[in-house]
């Protein structure tokens, strides 16, 4: 039998954040795959590795986390007042599909990067020396996304002395901002209420503040789940029952926030909604050793995604946080002491790999809560760049 060889497509491999992702530029796919559909699913699997029931992606990109198994595809936006549009592909690891439901953050703040490194982002819009402002359309959320790029000599500055928890070595500070995560005509709160009694059965009723802000996220309570808040991933990814009652109150919950009409479809809709717990502010030791003074945050907050509780944070549930923590009421803003009356400001919150601050605007009108914006700083850094080969059978 003749095999065919291998084809290879330009690509660039770059954190974000604390994530990782193979990006390509929409018009260097292959034509079958520069529209949606199972030939662009089939072609990024292939590329990061999946299904692999090893769990490991060892013949792909793929870093075998929910954080390494991503996918962008970047293009010049035909949006009004933006430059480029940014296309989010989540890679299951060890299941053959692709979740485009939702957005990631963190790689966010490598897309204004990417985009000015492949020409999407207009010549005379980058300053020699300075930031360069670089207008996002997140097609996934259809939803604005602006990234302040510093530039030196007319080159992207990746390097600097901004330091990230949950990654190694410092980098240049690239601020992200969400504009208007939730649009005045959507429910922030599908359910109508800041607190939810969420019966699940066979496990039990819990209270749950469900919200769409960033990306549709599930906030429970961590005494009510039995546990402390200042988990690390071991304590929970280490304990699979666990992961499946966390999969089941998920699945439910998606039920009720309108986003499946039944928990069986929850399997192929892994990466929204996430789920959370939060705690009240104590100090703790991070994965990396590092002690965390409670007098340094205003709460805890630990997360899942894909299945497995996060390293870190990502960064569509940080904008959650943020939006969540300036709500009086919701079970963010009760466990960051915010009983009432803070609709605007900034939230400090411990995560496993230590802390991150986010800043959100909240705003009451005619009985409908919504947020004009949502910031944070990340960083970005290319890692390599070339092209990626994949079997073209």
């Amino acid at each position: 039998m003749q095999y065919l060889p291998q084809i290879k497509i330009p690509a660039t491999y770059m954190r974000g954040g604390t994530s990782k992702g193979v990006f390509f530029n929409l018009t260097d796919l292959p034509k079958d795959c520069q529209v949606a559909g199972s030939a662009r699913d089939a072609l990024l699997l292939r590329v990061i590795g999946s299904p692999d029931p090893y769990g490991k992606q060892t013949d792909g990109m793929g870093g075998a986390t929910s954080s390494t198994s991503k996918t962008v595809i970047l293009a010049k936006s035909d949006v009004a007042d933006h430059d480029v549009d940014y296309l989010f592909g989540q890679v299951s690891i060890d299941k053959p599909f692709v979740d485009w439901s939702g957005n990631c953050g963190n790689l966010t703040a490598a897309v204004g990067s990417f985009a000015i490194n492949s020409g999407l982002v207009a010549a005379s819009r980058i300053p020699d020396n300075g930031v360069c402002t670089v207008r996002i359309w997140q097609k996934n959320i259809q939803k604005t996304i602006i990234a302040h790029v510093p530039i030196t000599n007319g080159q992207v500055q990746e390097t600097g002395d901004f330091e990230l928890d949950g990654v190694t070595f410092p980098a240049a500070e690239v601020p992200v901002e969400f504009i208007a995560p939730v649009d005045p005509s959507e429910a922030m709160f599908p359910t109508g209420n800041l607190v939810d009694e969420l019966e699940v059965p066979g496990i039990g009723t819990f209270q749950a503040t469900m919200i769409t802000a960033g990306i549709p996220t599930i906030f429970l309570n961590a005494d009510d789940l039995g546990y402390t808040g200042i988990e690390l991933q071991e304590a929970i990814n280490g304990d699979e029952k666990a992961l499946a009652r966390f999969e089941i109150i998920r699945a439910y919950g998606a039920v009720r926030m309108g986003l499946i009409s039944d928990i069986s479809e929850a399997k192929t809709r892994q990466h929204t909604p996430k789920i959370a717990f939060v705690a009240k502010a104590q100090d703790y030791v991070t994965s990396s050793g590092k002690s965390v003074s409670s007098t340094d945050i205003d709460l805890h907050v630990r997360a899942l995604s894909m299945g497995k509780l996060h390293h870190a944070m990502m960064g569509t549930a940080a904008v959650a946080i943020g939006t969540a923590a300036a709500i009086p009421g919701t079970l963010v803003a009760l466990a960051a002491g915010n009983a009432g009356g803070e609709t605007s400001g900034s939230v400090t919150f411990g995560h496993p790999s230590g802390i991150l601050k986010v800043g959100a605007e909240a705003i009451l009108e005619n009985d409908k809560w919504t947020v004009k914006k949502v910031i944070m700083s990340r960083s970005a850094r290319v890692l390599m760049e070339g092209w990626v080969r994949v079997p073209s059978d």
